[in-house]
């Protein structure tokens, strides 16, 4: 077994351990460094009033207008959070995620509550089950702070609408009857916003059936308030390998020595992270933002891995760009920066669709043995087709796979499983009137009536008379 001398951040010795600290606003410049380092403390000083965030920033009428809003979606800001702030410019992409503003409550078109159908498509309560092989376990509505273009605005925040052990216990039997699934992610809420006995006896209770195989987290506390990745925390997640971890980053800004040691520590935790962003107007739509936020990931240990098209939800419309926009950044990545660097630009389909990868055009062509693609530079090449592939067989060294009855989709079609894949209304709609008609007239000839076959205005076809 290999052992490590592990120095007092909790990382391994010999760690390229990023040194500094963010600067603080005057407000906490007096707050001892141990209490500003406990991720209880902040907790304990979020931010979620006009009279405390003008003590950090010069609040806008704008945001002074969202922050005295009744029905708005929950506020609150960690103190680290909130350093990273320009105080004196409102466009500042931090601000703009997490300070609410009076548009929040406009109306635009096409917005809805739960824009991802997800309530539709969960067997019990907090756990979505819409993909074939894996569920999303929704353990908690609480979060370290709240952004402002949340999906799950429905229930994030609400201190009534908390999911329980009743829940957690329900989600679990689900999951123990259900052996086609093999991966669960751990989301909310915020699961690293649980208490750790809590955290560890789910995480313990899903490694403990067969049949789950990897274990992935969803948080955006290390971005919020990295001070909770600690050697504790790391050592309770090393547990339960193979665990993964995805992060919420949409801006460089983000990105700080304090983060970069808590990635650190998970990452040599054997622990992988990926990043999730959302494409946010006006805080990372353009390509030269990304470009610099998909590198700077890379130096810290952590792959881009989707780049989100924004939601449906109430309160986020101003947060929406074009999906040509989405497109360009993806243009501006492929090829100008490490495949590694370059997240998945996807449109997650409103009414449960899922996720749907879109990307710039590179086969421009194709016949029968050729292909023609350009690059990213434009280049136009050719690739020709082999002759004498044979489809390949299935072999006795994979396993059968287990699939979900009826979700097979495309790569059903392709496998030769069905012939075609039809709406719900299908039949019903091409049930012509003409043809219901005949079905009549032949259910009459069989009991030797006479009839009179008309279309859908009352017109005769034909007339039998026995």
């Amino acid at each position: 077994m290999t052992t490590y001398s592990v120095s007092p951040t909790g990382l391994p010795r010999g760690s390229a351990i990023p040194v500094g600290n963010t600067e603080r606003p005057k407000l906490w410049a007096d707050v001892p460094d141990d209490k500003w380092d406990d991720w209880r403390w902040q907790l304990s000083n979020r931010l979620n009033s006009v009279e405390d965030l003008a003590k950090v920033i010069n609040l806008t009428q704008d945001e002074i207008d969202g922050l005295n809003a009744p029905d708005k979606f929950r506020v609150d800001i960690t103190p680290y959070f909130a350093s990273l702030m320009d105080p004196d410019d409102p466009e500042c992409p931090v601000r703009l995620q997490i300070v609410p503003r009076s548009r929040e409550l406009e109306g635009f078109d096409e917005l809805m509550e739960d824009s991802l159908a997800e309530d539709e498509h969960s067997p019990v309560a907090g756990l979505v089950h819409r993909y074939p092989d894996r569920v999303l376990m929704l353990v908690t509505t609480q979060c370290a702070s709240y952004c402002r273009y949340c999906t799950r605005s429905r229930i994030v925040g609400d201190a009534g609408a908390m999911f329980n052990k009743r829940d957690h216990d329900a989600q679990i039997e689900y999951l123990k009857h259900t052996p086609q699934v093999r991966d669960v992610l751990l989301s909310g809420g915020d699961p690293l916003t649980l208490p750790p006995k809590i955290l560890e006896d789910l995480l313990r209770r899903l490694r403990d059936i067969p049949h789950i195989e990897v274990i992935r987290i969803g948080s955006r506390v290390p971005v919020f308030m990295p001070q909770r990745v600690t050697p504790v925390l790391v050592a309770l997640l090393r547990q339960f390998h193979p665990l993964w971890m995805n992060i919420h980053i949409n801006h460089p800004k983000e990105i700080t020595p304090e983060l970069a040691r808590a990635c650190a520590m998970l990452a040599d935790a054997g622990i992988p992270i990926g990043n999730q962003s959302v494409l946010l107007a006006g805080v990372n739509d353009h390509p030269d933002t990304m470009m610099k936020l998909c590198t700077d990931l890379v130096k810290i240990r952590v792959k881009p891995y989707y780049l989100y098209q924004a939601d449906l939800v109430e309160g986020s419309g101003h947060f929406r760009t074009s999906v040509a926009a989405g497109i360009e950044i993806i243009e501006s990545l492929r090829g100008h920066t490490s495949g590694y660097a370059v997240p998945t630009y996807c449109v997650d389909l409103p009414g449960g669709g899922g996720k749907v990868p879109v990307a710039p055009n590179y086969l421009l062509s194709q016949s029968t043995d050729r292909l023609v693609f350009r690059n990213f530079e434009g280049y136009i090449s050719t690739y020709t087709e082999p002759q004498d592939y044979v489809r390949p067989k299935r072999t006795k060294f994979v396993p059968d796979r287990r699939h979900e009855k009826g979700q097979r989709g495309v790569a059903g079609l392709l496998a030769g499983e069905q012939m075609a894949i039809k709406p719900a209304s299908w039949d019903v709609l091409h049930e012509r009137e003409t043809s219901k008609s005949v079905n009549r007239a032949i259910g009459s000839l069989q009991n030797h009536k006479d009839v009179e076959v008309t279309n859908g205005h009352g017109k005769p076809i034909w007339t039998q008379v026995n």
